[in-house]
């Protein structure tokens, strides 16, 4: 066939794709079928060992033993709460030999304010949290999301109405449910929407969320690969098409009351700030406009040494054209300044950037909620996703619920009515991978947020249908589940394997998908910071409150807060903490985010990156926070060990390893050490924070 007969074929099958014209239904996808709970009658042992062990014979695998106490302590600890073990309670591990001690220290973690920081960090990064995101309407009070998230993990809220609040919390009973919907209104970029952006997220963010569903590129056709028509995309949207960004007052009346005063007192500052720095720039004033004036064309250079009431409309214009150009900056004062009014200049600076360019404004939080006229309007596939281009008229809807689903009152609720219910297989399916995949590094399906065509199919099918049904059992308890996955055989496993163990499992499993033993993985970037803050002693473990701004961005020229976003200046408290964010004119991720792969917040994220760079160890060998953490541990040696250089190697392990050294280790820190000297300790200090095992789970 000729090109010129193959182009129009192609333009009418695009045409086709892209009108919302059904096409020949998919085959089912495995993660839809019904969840089916297998038969593990008359086993006394953890089902999860029962499965697993079901799942060992099949493929000839033997397990790794148990791990010894203090390696499991370590491990548990910072799973459940990204902290070590503190020395004494290492002591007290150890000397516990009693049948339950370690159920014991799982229930004391799980009770612990410190697993909802820690267990958040993992859902915000599902969700897509970020302090600051290019344009955000949210920003002002987006950390009373993230404070939400925390809070509800640790009174252990149930899943399905964990998920609810993300997505209904304006509607919910409970009163600080609408936090949770930071989750929808961190899209808006304006209080009326215009282009819909509210909507646009929310299908792609719920469906990867809550359900592992790709969808994003159905919105400019049909799926390439799973079972979602370009009018399934637009019937998810017309959901969530009423939702408008809704500003929730969270003043109290006495700051109400108070704030025309901190107004009158902020302006009265700033206008003492200009006065003192116009009295040093404006003897150069005139000097750096003659300049400038050189840089103009003649004509331009004219209007602009005309009186300002004596220019015409037209000039007034070329005016504004070229301002930016005319108008002295910092940079140019400082250049033609005195060395000495040069440092008064810019330390007058450093007082105006502290009070912030902005008013003060009243604490508020941006919600969301159904809008009556955008909720009369009809909804319609937008052909090759142009909001210009309307196409065939759809009814909200989902693609995978039941056709006769009823869309009576608020759209969103019947949609959940029907995402959270127990015979949904896709819910508890995708809640378990993912509790699943952070305690063991990776999920049954290890494409945590696609249980797609394009996803990886499940390793171990029936545990993960074995988890989705004790889950809804279980009343959607996270922390029940956290518990039974944790005080499994399996997750005691050693992560050490004799070379006989290795000879016969590796040929059968190399990868170690089948979890024969525990697989070792470098910690996230939040954990290793606040271990190594935890070890020195500094760490502030306070809960909620506004993000700090990491010290690599905190030095940036004076922007507006709306630029760089607001933040607290506690800088020692843990990593959920770290601002972060995306902007196109300047970075907001902190260094040290990105060199232990984290991500920057601006798309939600299933899975981070686990790679062991060169930048990485630099980072732990020559980095400030490290440097700094490292005298700081020195003089908790000094502070609470004991006077022999001995004791306070011992403390010292225990401190940033959570065990005692070995034999040799010890003999090696004695020789370095040879008395307990400030230089010596701070040495043997930093030696400590830059092991491997320093930086691993065990």
């Amino acid at each position: 066939m000729s090109p010129k007969r193959i182009a129009p074929l192609a333009l009418l099958l695009a045409a086709l794709a892209i009108s919302g014209q059904e096409t020949k239904p998919k085959p089912q996808l495995w993660s839809l079928r019904p969840v089916v709970r297998p038969d593990i009658q008359g086993q006394d042992r953890n089902p999860i060992d029962a499965l697993m062990a079901r799942k060992h014979a099949q493929k000839g695998l033997r397990p790794a033993p148990r791990a010894g106490k203090a390696t499991l302590l370590r491990r548990v600890h910072l799973d459940l709460t990204g902290l070590p073990p503190t020395p004494t309670e290492v002591d007290a591990f150890l000397a516990d030999n009693a049948p339950d001690a370690y159920t014991k220290v799982v229930d004391r973690l799980l009770a612990d304010p410190q697993h909802g920081v820690r267990y958040a960090r993992h859902w915000l990064d599902i969700l897509g949290y970020a302090d600051v995101d290019e344009g955000m309407l949210a920003e002002r009070g987006i950390h009373h999301w993230r404070d939400w998230v925390i809070r509800a993990l640790n009174r252990d809220l149930p899943y399905d109405q964990f998920t609810r609040a993300h997505i209904a919390g304006d509607l919910s009973s409970r009163a600080d449910d609408f936090f949770a919907t930071g989750f929808l209104s961190r899209a808006a970029h304006s209080p009326v929407d215009p282009a819909e952006d509210v909507a646009f997220a929310a299908v792609e963010k719920v469906s990867a969320a809550f359900m592992a569903m790709t969808t994003g590129c159905a919105k400019c056709h049909d799926h390439m690969y799973d079972p979602i028509l370009q009018r399934d995309y637009y019937a998810m949207k017309a959901l969530f098409d009423p939702l408008l960004p809704d500003k929730r007052n969270l003043a109290t009346a006495d700051e109400i009351l108070r704030h025309e005063d901190v107004l009158a007192k902020w302006r009265a500052d700033q206008d003492a700030i200009q006065a003192r720095l116009d009295f040093i720039t404006r003897p150069y004033e005139k000097q750096i406009f003659e300049e400038r004036m050189t840089f103009l064309p003649p004509e331009v250079a004219a209007v602009f040494r005309k009186e300002p009431a004596a220019r015409t409309a037209a000039e007034q214009a070329v005016v504004k054209q070229y301002q930016t150009v005319v108008t002295p900056d910092a940079r140019k004062f400082r250049d033609v300044m005195k060395p000495d009014e040069t440092v008064r200049y810019e330390w007058i600076r450093r007082g105006q950037t502290e009070l912030r360019r902005e008013p003060p404004t009243l604490p508020a939080f941006w919600s969301v909620r159904a809008d009556g006229e955008r909720a009369a309007r009809t909804s319609h596939v937008y052909i090759g996703g142009d909001r210009a281009k309307k196409g065939v008229e759809v009814q909200p809807g989902f693609p995978f619920a039941p056709k006769d689903l009823e869309m009576k009152g608020d759209r969103r609720q019947a949609f959940l009515g029907w995402l959270t219910a127990p015979d949904n297989p896709l819910f508890a399916r995708v809640a378990v991978n993912r509790l699943w995949q952070w305690h063991f590094g990776d999920g049954i399906v290890t494409t945590p947020s696609d249980f797609g065509r394009t996803g990886q199919m499940p390793t171990n099918p029936e545990l993960l249908d074995w988890l989705a049904s004790e889950f809804t059992a279980r009343k959607y308890s996270m922390k029940a589940m956290h518990r039974l996955i944790v005080t499994s055989d399996l997750y005691q496993q050693s992560s050490l394997a004799t070379p006989e163990l290795r000879s016969h499992n590796e040929p059968i499993d190399p990868g170690n998908k089948h979890l024969w033993k525990f697989p070792v993985r470098r910690l996230e970037a939040e954990a290793i910071r606040d271990s190594m803050l935890a070890a020195a002693g500094t760490l502030d473990t306070a809960i909620g409150g506004q993000s700090f701004r990491a010290e690599d961005i905190n030095e940036r020229r004076v922007m507006s807060a709306q630029m760089t976003g607001y933040f607290d200046k506690r800088d020692n408290r843990r990593g959920i903490y770290m601002g972060r964010g995306s902007d196109s004119s300047m970075n907001m991720m902190p260094s040290f985010l990105a060199t232990f792969d984290s991500e920057d917040g601006h798309a939600p994220c299933a899975r981070r990156e686990r790679s062991i760079t060169a930048p990485q160890v630099l980072y732990m060998l020559n980095g400030a926070l490290p440097q700094s953490a490292s005298r700081d541990l020195a003089e908790r040696f000094y502070r609470e060990a004991g006077p022999s250089p001995a004791a306070k190697v011992d403390y010292g392990y225990k401190l940033a390893l959570g065990r005692p050294p070995s034999a040799s280790e010890r003999d090696a820190a004695l020789s370095y050490l040879q008395k307990a000297e400030p230089t010596q300790l701070t040495g043997f200090a930093w030696m400590l924070l830059n092991l491997s095992e320093f930086v691993f789970l065990p």
